[in-house]
This record gives structure tokens, sequence and C-alpha cells, in this order.
């Protein structure tokens, strides 16, 4: 297996991200369906959206990799503003071809290229279906693509790789919270230590969730209690997701 591409459960993705687990599951390993009920040769097969970074391995559940967990943020936006999946397929194919890389919609390039590509996915969709409004559909884009999504995203040299990304970066700087495929798998650590938040934040708990908590756990672990009160924060965000 290729190191530095990060392994996800479906759960743990779902949990990171904030993207069901049954939308994961239909975008990236498909789905299919029966235009009517019970009638098997109406079935329609639906592809996933790409390969999934860890398809070719042998696990004996659906994985995904760093980059699959990146893209689907992308994803859930374009879905939660109202567009369709083949409208996403499209883009996502015009995209790939254009850029010459398997998950696109996280590079830099897409916030001012994706514009185009998106109008061009949609026209595509408007020459089958007559009652598609383009004007209002691609007005949405600039809220789709916010610079929020792009937060905290670290690429290669070439810009064309995301190589970690640290999940609850603002604006006032980064967080010491990263995920770094390259690093315990992909799991959220404190950057300086490598030390997993999860590990962190399950110790706080079982020691009682107070200060001596704290305390303990930053000297059992050889971490500050600065960075151990970061990594509660951050899986305390996890469990409760602003919405």
């Amino acid at each position: 297996m290729s190191l530095g591409i990060g392994i996800y459960s479906i759960p743990e993705a779902s949990r990171l991200i904030g993207v069901p687990g049954q939308n994961i599951r239909r975008w990236l390993f498909g789905y299919h369906y029966r235009k009517l009920p019970g009638d098997a040769t109406t079935r329609t097969d639906m592809a996933p959206l790409w390969t999934p970074e860890l398809a070719d391995e042998d696990f004996d559940e659906n994985v995904i990799g760093f980059r699959d967990l990146l893209e689907l943020r992308f994803v859930q936006e374009f879905i939660r503003h109202g567009v369709s999946t083949r409208v996403i397929r499209r883009c996502l194919e015009n995209a790939k071809t254009l850029f010459g890389v398997s998950h696109p919609m996280t590079l830099k390039r897409f916030q001012t290229d994706g514009k185009t590509i998106y109008a061009e996915a949609l026209e595509e969709e408007a020459l089958e279906n007559s009652l598609v409004d383009l004007k209002s559909r691609q007005s949405v884009f600039k809220a789709i693509i916010k610079p929020s999504l792009y937060a905290g995203i670290v690429y290669d040299e070439l810009g064309a790789k995301a190589r970690k990304w640290y999940p609850d970066a603002t604006g006032k700087g980064r967080s010491p919270v990263v995920i770094d495929p390259a690093r315990q798998f992909g799991a959220p650590i404190i950057e300086d230590t490598g030390t997993p938040t999860n590990v962190l934040y399950s110790s706080y708990v079982a020691e009682g969730e107070d200060t001596g908590a704290l305390t303990i756990t930053a000297r059992v672990y050889d971490v500050s209690s600065k960075l151990v009160s970061a990594a509660i924060r951050f899986e305390q965000s996890l469990e409760h997701p602003p919405h």
C-alpha cells in the first residue's frame, strides 16, 4: 500500500467532515435503484463519483484516503446548495481532464476555473432539461466554493496535491491539530508531538474531565496543557459540530 494516503473507515470519515456515512457510501462506492419498484429489469446502477484512493487495496470494509476525505467536503457543499449529482459528476469529469488530477475540487485553481466548469456542466444538463434555470443556478457557485472550504489545506510545491489539513484553522492562525496522511495514518494529531487527539481526549474523560484530568493527561503523554486543551476542543467539536 502506498504510504502517505491516510486510511479512514466510513464512520471515521463521517465524524471528521460531517458528511453522513450513507452519502459517502453512495458517492464513492456507487448504488442502484429501480425506476419501477420490484421490477428488476428497470434497475439502474450509479457509478461512484470517482474511484477512491484505496479502491485497489484489500480491506475488510470500505475505506477512503485523505484526498477523498477533503473532496467529499466540496461535494457536500454542492449537494447542500441543491446541485444534482449529475451536474457534480460532469464538473468532476471536466475538471479532471482540464487539471490532470484525480481530485480537482480541492485545488485552489478550482476556485476560479471551477466557475466555468460548473457553468458548462449546467449547460449540458440544460440541453437535456429545458426547465433548468441557468442564471440562478450559476449564481450559487460563489456560495458553494467559499474560502472557508480551503482554509487550513496545505498543498505541495506545485499546488496540485493537498498534503495536510488543519481542520479547525481560522484566519487568526493555524491550529495545533493537523490531519496529515503521512503521520498516524491520517488520524488527527497534535502536530508538534504526533499524539492523536482522540488519545488525549479519552485520557481526559477517563480522569474525570476537570482541571486535574487535564494536568494528569498532559503529564502522562508529555504534552503541554495548552495542547491537551486544543485536542479536547477539537474532539468535542466533532461530537457537537456547529449547525
